[in-house]
C-alpha cells in the first residue's frame, strides 16, 4: 500500500466529468479551457486532453505548464504583465488577456502577433465570499465602462468575463448571461471569441445540460462569437481523495482523530474559507478529524464512523482536488501527499512522491 500521505485521482471519475464536457462542447459548439489556478496536476493531463481545447492560465508559470505538458489552445491572463514576463507570455500564448486598458495599450505591441482581450468586468457575480468576488467594491479585476471598451475595440478580439463561483442555479446564469447581453451588446457585437470563464457546476449531479447548451449557443449565434468556458472545479469534482492515517487519538471532552496530514499545508481552502472537509458521515462514533500541524485550527472537521478509530485507521477525505494540489505548501516541514492515479482498470500507479530534498530545495 502507497504510505500516507497521497492525493488519489480515480481516472472513472474523472473521465465521467469529462463526458459531461464533451456533450456540452458538442451540443453548444462552445470549447472548454482547463482552468490551471484550480487544477495543475500534469500527470492527469493525458486522460484530460481529448475532452479539452486546451488551458488558461493566471500566470506566467501556469501558461508555460499548459503549453508544454496540456499542448492544444492556451489563454494567457493576468492581473497584471511585468515588462520582463511580456515577451514569453506572447511566445507560450494563443490569446492573451490583459487585466485592464492601461495594460493592453502598454504592451500592444510585444502583443502584435497574437490575439489580445481584455477582461471584463460584469459588476456582478454568484460569489458567496467576498474575499472570492470579483464584483466586490472597488474591484481590481477587469474593466467594465463600455464607452472605454470601445475606444480600444480595434486592439482586441475579444473579452474574458468571470463572475460565477460555484453556480449551480441555470436559472441565474441565464438571468446574468442577458444582463450582460443588454448592457455590453455594443461591444460584444465587435467581437470574435467571449470566454464565460469557470464557476459553473454544470457537471455537477442534475444539472440542466442541455438548457444551458441551447443557451450558450443562443449567446454565441446572437453575436457572432465563439464561446469559450473555463472549467476547473467541474473538471474535477469528486474525482480525487486525499489518503491519510490516524496516528493518534485524544479524548479532550470530545473524541479527536489526529492525522499524517493538514489542512494549512494540503488542504489550505478549508482554512482560508472556514469550511469542513468532506468526511465520512456514517455509523454512531462521532470524531473530530484534526491535522499534525502546531497550528491550532488544523482542523479538518467532524466525521463519523461504523467502529471506534484505532491508531493505523486510513480515511479518505473527499473531493481533494481542486484549490488544494495547486496550494499545498511546506508549512512546518510537514511532508507533502503523494500523487498517484486509480486507473479504470483498478490498478494504482504512484506518480510522484516528495522527499526531504524536495523541502530543502524549496528554500535556500
Amino acid at each position: 500500500m502507497i504510505p500516507t500521505p497521497f492525493y488519489l485521482i480515480d481516472e472513472t471519475a474523472l473521465l465521467q466529468n469529462l463526458q459531461k464536457i464533451d456533450l456540452l462542447r458538442e451540443a453548444s459548439g462552445a470549447k472548454a479551457l482547463l482552468a490551471l489556478k484550480c487544477f495543475a496536476t500534469w500527470s492527469a493531463f493525458d486522460i484530460m486532453r481529448p475532452h479539452l481545447d486546451g488551458t488558461t492560465s493566471s500566470s506566467l508559470y501556469e501558461l508555460r505548464l499548459g503549453r508544454e505538458k496540456f499542448g492544444k489552445e492556451t489563454h494567457a491572463y493576468s492581473v497584471a504583465w511585468s515588462d520582463r514576463e511580456i515577451d514569453a507570455a506572447c511566445s507560450y500564448a494563443d490569446k492573451i488577456i490583459f487585466n485592464s486598458v492601461g495594460q493592453l495599450t502598454r504592451f500592444a505591441e510585444p502583443s502584435q502577433d497574437i490575439q489580445r482581450g481584455v477582461r471584463l468586468n460584469p459588476r456582478f457575480s454568484t460569489s458567496g465570499f467576498d474575499l472570492a468576488d470579483p464584483a466586490r467594491p472597488f474591484s481590481r479585476l477587469g474593466e467594465w465602462d463600455v464607452t472605454k471598451l470601445l475606444g480600444v475595440a480595434d486592439l482586441i478580439s475579444g473579452v474574458m468575463i468571470h463572475y460565477n463561483c460555484e453556480n449551480r442555479d441555470f436559472a441565474l446564469f441565464d438571468e446574468q448571461l442577458g444582463r450582460i447581453e443588454r448592457e455590453f451588446a455594443p461591444l460584444l457585437e465587435k467581437l470574435d471569441w467571449v470566454s464565460l470563464g469557470g464557476g459553473i457546476h454544470f457537471t455537477g449531479e442534475g444539472y440542466p445540460l442541455e438548457e444551458l447548451a441551447q443557451r450558450l449557443k443562443a449567446f454565441s449565434d446572437r453575436f457572432g462569437v465563439q464561446v469559450y468556458l473555463e472549467p476547473g472545479e467541474a473538471s474535477i469534482t469528486k474525482s480525487t481523495t486525499l489518503e491519510v492515517t490516524v496516528l493518534d487519538l485524544l479524548d479532550n471532552g470530545k473524541q479527536l482523530a489526529i492525522v499524517d496530514s493538514s489542512i494549512e499545508a494540503h488542504m489550505l481552502d478549508l482554512l482560508i474559507y472556514r469550511e469542513s472537509a468532506k468526511l465520512p458521515q456514517e455509523g454512531d462514533h462521532a470524531y473530530q478529524i484534526c491535522g499534525k500541524s502546531c497550528l491550532a485550527g488544523d482542523i479538518f472537521g467532524e466525521a463519523r464512523f461504523p467502529a471506534p478509530l484505532k491508531v493505523g485507521d486510513r480515511i479518505s477525505v473527499a473531493d481533494a482536488a481542486g484549490y488544494t494540489m495547486v496550494k499545498k505548501n511546506w508549512f512546518n516541514g510537514v511532508n507533502m501527499p503523494s500523487i498517484a492515479i486509480k486507473r479504470a482498470s483498478g490498478q494504482i500507479d504512484l506518480i510522484r512522491e516528495f522527499t526531504y530534498e524536495d523541502y530543502l530545495s524549496s528554500l535556500s
